[in-house]
């Protein structure tokens, strides 16, 4: 179930009436509302439409959860999570993480020597189902951040309808995007922009705790530059997805003699 491109641009900013929000669903408007809560997405009603909750919550109050996840192989419906780690930032500091191994047979080696992540180390971990579980619960209704988000968010998404489960639904924001609008670098990918800015010194890359732990840090260095302007999170995410983006440098500066 995915929202249509009107609806979600009507929900995040002038607001659906009851009428438009019905039309895209077969459920009664108080169960989808349910539904659509249990899955991470709030959507509240005022002057007599209905909005997401991120329209008027402000950035301050709100609170962004940073993840990460490592696979066996790109696709999940042929493979698996094999590692999430997670964040919590809220007003700009690190708050709570999860992370768990998932319970796998299969790894290759060449993402074995990428990951350091061997079959024997996840022989004792959950299997997916009881992880995806805990990790909703850690999730809540936060804001889905993750650096290249399109890949996290579609295959945890992917990975829940697999063991049966309510797909995400979330508010989410690409940390690429936020950096490519506050932050002039030559690279935007998650490794360069560490050793670039010094965010973590020791990130350990492609472990899923270490790159949210990384990227949470990012995002803690882009949150101080947020012009008073953006108020809401929606704010933030239009502002991450159609402001202009810094000019990238014609050298590379950690190349530099």
């Amino acid at each position: 179930m995915k929202f249509e491109h009107k609806l979600n641009h009507l929900l995040s900013t002038n607001g659906a009436t009851k009428n438009q929000f019905d039309s895209y669903f077969d459920l009664e408007t108080d169960t989808q509302l349910e539904v659509l809560r249990s899955c991470g997405l709030n959507i509240i009603s005022k002057h007599n439409k209905f909005y997401y909750e991120t329209e008027s919550m402000p950035i301050k109050e709100a609170t962004f959860c940073v993840v990460d996840i490592e696979t066996n192989g790109s696709k999940p419906e042929n493979h698996q999570i094999i590692e999430i780690g997670a964040v919590k930032v809220k007003d700009g500091k690190i708050i709570d993480t999860f992370e768990s191994f998932v319970k796998c047979t299969q790894i290759r080696k060449q993402i074995s020597e990428i990951t350091g992540i061997w079959v024997e180390d996840t022989k004792d971990a959950p299997k997916l189902e009881d992880v995806l579980k805990k990790f909703l619960l850690f999730l809540g209704d936060d804001i889905f951040i993750a650096h290249d988000i399109k890949f996290d968010y579609n295959y945890i998404d992917a990975s829940l309808k697999q063991v049966g489960l309510y797909g995400l639904r979330n508010r989410g924001i690409c940390s690429i995007d936020l950096a490519q609008r506050f932050i002039t670098s030559y690279r935007y990918g998650l490794s360069y922009l560490n050793e670039f800015l010094n965010l973590y010194k020791d990130a350990s890359h492609h472990r899923a705790l270490s790159d949210a732990i990384t990227t949470a840090e990012l995002f803690k260095l882009i949150y101080k530059e947020i012009p008073p302007h953006l108020k809401t999170v929606e704010d933030l995410i239009r502002h991450s997805k159609h402001s202009k983006m810094k000019k990238r440098p014609k050298f590379d500066p950690l190349k530099e003699v």
